[in-house]
């Protein structure tokens, strides 16, 4: 697919003519974001395209009127900038925002195809195999499902007590300081003995035990971690 740009002189009055056929309320975009893309429309036509796309991006407001912008963005970053990643992002954007316009039929041919550059991308230009695209994008598929599981199992609060009420203890990273809970001792003790500052057992007990409200019941031949000073 290749970007078809109108001369500027023309461009001006094609927009200045569509401007005046639409009531101030229905137009596309608001004066600044009218100049960001005609501005961008001259920079891609003058083959600069970085910043062609750094003024289509400053006219993007996440709206519906803003669909041809993710369009044209989608068009610079695969023909002209090879980058198929950004492509396939601003095509999906596209969609999302004008799911029956012009260019929904296009914008889905694409999809297909960017999946493939994508994997030929990803395998540094070698020969890709249709077979061995499937695989990939399984491959692909079957791990971004691992990585949501994993972000679900992240997002559930951690066990603060065991089947027997017990407070649940963190496990102690390697070479941390430690201590042994002696008879008799409470966690202010403990404080007051690190820190000279028996308030200070509340960090001793965040450092060792899920949130909890309270104070921690520790006994005697526990062992528990002294967090830093």
């Amino acid at each position: 697919m290749k970007i078809r740009f109108v001369h500027p002189g023309l461009a001006k009055v094609f927009l200045a003519l569509f401007l005046l056929a639409l009531p101030a309320c229905n137009r596309l975009f608001d004066k600044g974001s009218e100049e960001s893309i005609f501005a961008a429309d001259k920079k891609a036509a003058a083959g600069d395209y970085r910043a062609a796309v750094s003024l289509y991006e400053a006219a993007l407001d996440g709206t519906v009127k803003s669909a041809e912008v993710h369009y044209k963005l989608a068009l610079l970053y695969d023909d002209k900038l090879k980058s198929p990643l950004d492509a396939m992002h601003h095509m999906d954007r596209y969609l999302e925002l004008a799911p029956s316009g012009p260019h929904v039929k296009d914008a889905k041919a694409y999809k297909k195809e960017g999946e493939i550059k994508l994997l030929t991308q990803f395998s540094k230009g070698s020969p890709i195999t249709q077979q061995d695209a499937i695989r990939l994008k399984n491959d692909n598929q079957a791990l971004r499902e691992q990585l949501t599981a994993l972000r679900a199992q992240k997002a559930l609060p951690a066990a603060t007590v065991n089947a027997k009420g017990e407070a649940v203890q963190k496990p102690i990273p390697p070479g941390a300081k430690t201590h042994t809970v002696q008879p008799g001792e409470t966690l202010s003790t403990i404080a007051q003995k690190y820190f000279k500052n028996k308030g200070r057992w509340k960090d001793i007990q965040d450092a060792n035990f899920n949130s909890m409200e309270g104070t921690v019941k520790i006994r005697p031949g526990m062992v528990l971690m002294i967090p830093e000073h």
